[in-house]
């Protein structure tokens, strides 16, 4: 039986790279330049591979998320850097109990919402609001899961990547479950010498969630000026060609 990734924070880190980060740094500057944003928390915080790099940014960052494992991994690295950021546990459908500040953006990052039924993440985006500032943010990025329903796509490569003299694969293939639910099977495999050293398997099931039931419930909570990014190819303009989008909204006045 495969184990679940979230919960093997090595292996959950073993894909990011410099180069990622550099990715992820330009795509933050893509979309908060001209913002009024100086503090930012990130409810889905793992390990920090999608935020610690807005502390080095500049922003005043503070993070939580539900696995203490993943926040124990964000902690030694944030130590490594030397930098201040507050982490905290907490499921993000009950952020308000555990998270007292408010913000100028409030994130949820790498697709986390998705590990939520479809109601859960319509209360995780009202916890978010109650922590942003008057006129601040909430930015949530997410797997385009319409696109993937539409398409029934099965399966997802990743380029071969290197890491201690290993060269390491990432296969997906995606189960399409009758409740509507799609499970992801990570597949890698460990070579060196032109020899399979060893394979991990893991499995976690989503819980697909359309961009009209993030924009929905942003709107009926005041928000507005929507914008939709491509995440990882600002040249990628049409929603239908992306394979993973952000969404920022204001909260208006």
């Amino acid at each position: 039986m495969s184990e679940a990734l979230y919960e093997n924070p090595d292996i959950y880190d073993i894909a990011y790279t410099e180069k990622v980060d550099e990715m992820i740094a330009e795509h933050y500057k893509n979309v908060f330049t001209g913002k009024d944003i100086e503090t930012i928390h990130d409810c889905s915080f793992g390990t920090g591979n999608l935020s610690i790099v807005l502390a080095r940014m500049g922003y005043k960052l503070s993070g939580s998320d539900i696995s203490g494992d993943m926040l124990e991994k964000a902690g030694k690295k944030i130590k490594e850097e030397g930098l201040a950021i507050d982490l905290v546990q907490s499921d993000f459908r009950e952020l308000t109990a555990n998270v007292k500040n408010a913000y100028d953006c409030v994130m949820s990052t790498g697709n986390s919402l998705a590990h939520v039924n479809n109601a859960d993440v319509v209360k995780a985006i009202y916890e978010m609001s109650k922590l942003v500032n008057e006129n601040g943010y909430i930015y949530i990025d997410s797997r385009n899961w319409d696109k993937i329903r539409d398409t029934k796509q099965r399966f997802y490569y990743y380029p071969p990547f290197f890491r201690d003299g290993e060269r390491i694969n990432l296969v997906q293939v995606w189960d399409h479950n009758i409740d509507g639910t799609i499970t992801f099977n990570f597949l890698y495999s460990f070579e060196k010498d032109n020899k399979i050293l060893r394979h991990e398997e893991f499995a976690e099931t989503y819980h697909p969630l359309s961009i009209e039931l993030i924009v929905d419930s942003l709107h009926k909570l005041g928000f507005g000026n929507f914008e939709i990014h491509n995440f990882g190819n600002a040249k990628i303009h049409k929603f239908e060609d992306m394979q993973w989008y952000s969404i920022i909204a204001r909260k208006l006045s």
